[in-house]
């Protein structure tokens, strides 16, 4: 029981529940309320609700993402809807000298280590960890239904690197990333956008929630929440990448 990508990228695979269904459009209508309500600048925008893969799903396609409120992202759950919002488009990627070189140390793998880079990105060690067991669960499930997916650095057959976010039509929702090698986790994400604008589509989009000064140096940009959602739903019709299209 759960939800599925057809081949389209769009919600639904045959054999889907009608409760899925329902639960998915009941969660769409709850979200879609909460950013009618939402004021400019407020990034959190509800409180509560479950992580099952329905309600996942739906935050994703209405332009929310999840994490906890408590200490070390513990409950309860908020749910966030940055303005602004950082973002990765179509042409904007920046490739330093450096970082090129890197690139030709690594090779980018999709989905061969999705449980080793959910479990490093949680990390207890790390600063600011907010990863929680029941996000893993959550997450963890999503990869099995065929929502979520990892991009990872290699060198020498060791994991160095790597992200994990979901794919949805033309977006591609980052959640975190980790390096143990330098740059490893930058050329897991330009590898990343190597993937999601192969086609060369304007429409399509990287999300990686907040800008910081380390992705603005790959070129991310910050826009409005409201610019943001007009793209979202551009690109959400679109076909997904091949590479996450399994």
């Amino acid at each position: 029981m759960g939800v599925g990508p057809d081949r389209s990228g769009r919600s639904g695979r045959s054999g889907r529940s009608d409760r899925s269904d329902r639960s998915e459009q009941r969660w769409q209508w709850q979200f879609a309320q909460a950013l009618a309500r939402a004021e400019p600048g407020e990034d959190l925008l509800a409180v509560g609700a479950d992580l099952e893969p329905a309600t996942l799903v739906s935050a994703y396609r209405c332009g929310l993402f999840p994490m906890g409120l408590g200490e070390r992202g513990a409950p309860p759950i908020g749910w966030w809807s940055p303005d602004p919002r950082g973002v990765l488009l179509p042409g904007q990627v920046r490739v330093s000298r450096s970082l090129r070189k890197s690139l030709r140390l690594f090779d980018i793998r999709v989905d061969t280590a999705f449980s080793e880079v959910m479990a490093l990105c949680a990390d207890p060690s790390r600063e600011g960890r907010w990863i929680t067991p029941e996000m893993t669960a959550a997450y963890t499930r999503l990869h099995e239904l065929g929502w979520a997916h990892s991009v990872e650095a290699w060198r020498g057959g060791e994991l160095l690197g790597g992200l994990y976010g979901l794919a949805l039509g033309g977006l591609f929702a980052g959640e975190s990333m980790f390096h143990l090698a330098t740059d490893a986790s930058k050329c897991a994400l330009v590898g990343l956008t190597e993937l999601v604008f192969d086609d060369g589509d304007p429409r399509r989009i990287v999300d990686v929630q907040w800008a910081t000064p380390h992705l603005a140096s790959l070129g991310v940009c910050e826009m409005a929440r409201s610019e943001y959602l007009a793209r979202l739903e551009r690109s959400l019709p679109l076909p997904l990448p091949p590479a996450f299209d399994r």
